[in-house]
């Protein structure tokens, strides 16, 4: 058994086995009600690097008894499924939204059970996912020439078997149409043994292949994830990183900046910062749309453009990622766009000048009368030719 692998066997699945949670047995029948619901899984690693109670890493994968408030709420419009994915499932576990673009849901298991994720109805319940339902969304893919890219996803696809995934992989590899596969995976921040040198020797064979990584907190990039993301890195895979906006984790300028300048340093793109979906069970994460907007506007200016993500609301009844920006346009006419930059400051950029587009109309007017002047001379030659060829009979 593989390093990988023993930590995955020794697994936090039970609230008795939980770090740093309180002794009172009213307060743990509670947390067992709400494992009942949604079910616990926290790898021997990733255990390893919580430090106490309520740091970042902690909140993401320990319930709470918040987690059930949602369903007392009459509030919020909550929903198991707010993405509406499987309105969009034309076979089992693949979603088709976009148009060029599909997801197939590989597996439904992850190496932790994110208390966020907005698919907390089927991660870590077996027999959602199984063969069958795979060569189905394998062959939906084949049969929509459509179709040139597809997410690997789930659950966690690099939680399958080195062999079962390169057949996948092959299968996939096999439909012409297919340009690009890409891997969601949040293995190399939370179980980062996974990343085997055998692994990514076989990942090579099947470029152009991309990884969507996951990232929340800068606490997560250990030396271990640095290795893993390196070794990625190097077998030529491109990496993005998606980073979902946290009450009490990364809610703030300083946590998202430290975050996005340890994800470049280890070659990984901050890709998109996601506002918390409105997924049942998860409400006590949700910050304001705000929060994210003035996170965003810090980092724009301040650091790089490589580490500023595109921050995006997935919108609830499936309408799809939309993204979102700071107001930057002060206001906008046809004599200028007036903006502010980083610092708050105020700057104007002329339109073309009123006089370029007055000439530019005037020259437009000579044409048309040019032409037209044209066709009723052509007109007269015509009724010329008429007239004298009446008279000639």
């Amino acid at each position: 058994m593989e390093t990988w692998q023993q930590q995955l066997s020794g697994s936090i699945t039970k609230v008795d086995q939980l770090p740093f949670i309180s002794r009172d047995p009213v307060y743990r029948e509670k947390l067992q009600r709400v494992a009942e619901v949604f079910p616990i899984r926290i790898n021997s690693y990733f255990a390893s690097k919580i430090k106490s109670a309520d740091d970042p890493l902690w909140r993401q994968v320990v319930p709470t008894e918040e987690e059930l408030d949602d369903f007392l709420s009459t509030e919020e419009a909550l929903e198991s499924d707010p993405l509406k994915e499987e309105r969009d499932m034309p076979v089992p576990e693949l979603v088709h939204r976009y148009p060029d673009r599909v997801l197939l849901m590989i597996n439904n298991h992850c190496p932790i059970i994110c208390r966020f994720c907005t698919r907390k109805r089927k991660i870590g319940f077996p027999g959602l996912v199984t063969r069958e339902t795979l060569s189905k969304g394998i062959e939906y893919i084949a049969q929509h020439p459509e179709v040139r890219d597809v997410i690997m996803s789930g659950g966690d696809p690099l939680l399958v078997p080195d062999r079962e995934l390169e057949r996948i992989l092959t299968a996939l590899r096999e439909i012409k149409h297919l340009e690009i596969i890409r891997l969601g995976t949040r293995v190399p921040g939370t179980l980062p043994d996974r990343i085997t040198p055998k692994l990514c020797e076989m990942l090579k064979k099947f470029h152009p292949l991309y990884a969507n990584l996951h990232f929340n907190h800068p606490d997560e990039i250990t030396p271990e994830v640095e290795l893993a993301c390196n070794r990625l890195a190097d077998a030529g895979i491109p990496l993005g990183s998606q980073t979902v906006l946290l009450k009490g984790v990364n809610d703030s300028v300083d946590v998202m900046r430290e975050l996005m300048h340890k994800l470049l340093k280890m070659r990984v793109k901050p890709y998109y910062i996601y506002q918390a979906d409105m997924t049942m069970g998860t409400d006590h994460f949700r910050t304001t749309v705000e929060t994210g907007l003035n996170i965003l506007k810090a980092l724009m200016g301040h650091t790089s453009g490589m580490g500023v993500p595109y921050y995006v609301i997935d919108t609830p009844g499936g309408g799809g990622k939309v993204r979102l920006l700071p107001d930057t346009i002060v206001r906008h006419s046809e004599e200028e766009v007036v903006v502010t930059n980083f610092e708050g400051k105020t700057y104007r950029y002329p339109q073309p000048s009123a006089r370029s587009r007055k000439q530019e109309a005037l020259a437009d007017t000579a044409e048309v009368s040019a032409e037209q002047n044209l066709c009723g001379s052509s007109a007269d030659s015509e009724q010329e030719t008429f007239s004298d060829a009446l008279r000639n009979c």
